[in-house]
């Protein structure tokens, strides 16, 4: 491994009604962080894919640090099997802590709250607040019309080509570990002063 990375944020989804193709991935995702020796930091559920990551990565040695907002934890979403579980006020600090805890991130198939949770990192890293690795998880093909969508945003100069290079889209779970174990720092730190001068 060349860098120093020890938690991974996922974003995820919490539905149970999902093809068994996702939550197969979501599976092997958390049996490749455990034995990559990484940690998990998400949103605190035991639904979805959310329960079935961590599940997984706990069950093979990861650490796995939940966090929910209170009104969510109130409504009686149960908390996954975490090793550590926080509460937070809201939305907002929710993220904002799982950001604080985590040094790369992999947003695996989800709805408009994985959406909202990867477009604000996306945008985090283009300002140059964070430098972390970006992975989308391509599970059967979710994320192709929202990478066509990028793709058109940046084709149509609404953001700068370097963009791109903000993300990765990983086809298989040990693809987007691979990029994260080899993922150099100082090169997106170069990228990220490119971008802030667009």
């Amino acid at each position: 491994m060349t860098n120093d990375i020890k938690t991974i944020c996922i974003f995820a989804s919490s539905s149970e009604k999902l093809d068994k193709i996702y939550y197969n991935d979501a599976y092997n995702l958390g049996v490749e962080i455990a034995k990559n020796n990484f940690n998990i930091v998400y949103g605190g559920s035991n639904l979805g894919l959310m329960g079935e990551i961590t599940q997984a990565a706990k069950s093979q040695g990861s650490e796995i640090t939940g966090v929910m907002p209170e009104k969510l934890y109130n409504f009686g979403i149960h908390p996954g099997d975490c090793t550590k579980f926080i509460l937070t006020k809201g939305m907002r600090e929710r993220k904002a802590k799982m950001d604080e805890l985590s040094q790369a991130l992999i947003a695996i198939a989800g709805g408009f709250g994985t959406l909202e949770e990867l477009s604000e990192m996306l945008v985090q890293k283009q300002l140059g607040y964070n430098n972390k690795p970006i992975v989308i998880l391509n599970t059967n093909g979710f994320y192709n019309n929202l990478i066509n969508f990028f793709n058109d945003i940046i084709n149509k100069n609404f953001a700068p080509k370097e963009t791109s290079n903000l993300y990765y889209i990983a086809k298989t779970p040990k693809e987007a570990i691979e990029y994260i174990k080899n993922y150099d720092f100082k090169k997106i730190d170069y990228l990220n002063k490119k971008l802030m001068l667009k």
